[in-house]
């Protein structure tokens, strides 16, 4: 199973809200969270939620590091796919 971009939308709006003036709808792959209004810590719940949800373990890093949501969505994949390998 992969993360979609519709998936990542609903744990960040789970974890951190939505910024006012901010449209998750619309095409927001390749704006960076900074723009999005989400902070590192928002990131880090985003992680959080990911991991719960996917039973995978991501690095802090990992997460913090991704500066846009195709960044992470690439990130999150590769560890599913990697988790199913295993």
């Amino acid at each position: 199973m992969e993360l979609t971009i519709d998936d990542l939308k609903r744990i960040l709006r789970a974890a951190a809200g939505e910024e006012e003036g901010i449209d998750l709808d619309g095409d927001i792959l390749d704006q960076t969270f900074e723009n999005l209004g989400y902070d590192s810590l928002a990131l880090l719940e985003t992680g959080s939620i990911i991991e719960r949800e996917h039973g995978i373990e991501l690095e802090d890093t990992a997460v913090t590091v991704a500066e846009t949501p195709r960044v992470l969505l690439s990130v999150v994949n590769e560890q599913l796919a990697a988790a199913r390998a295993a």
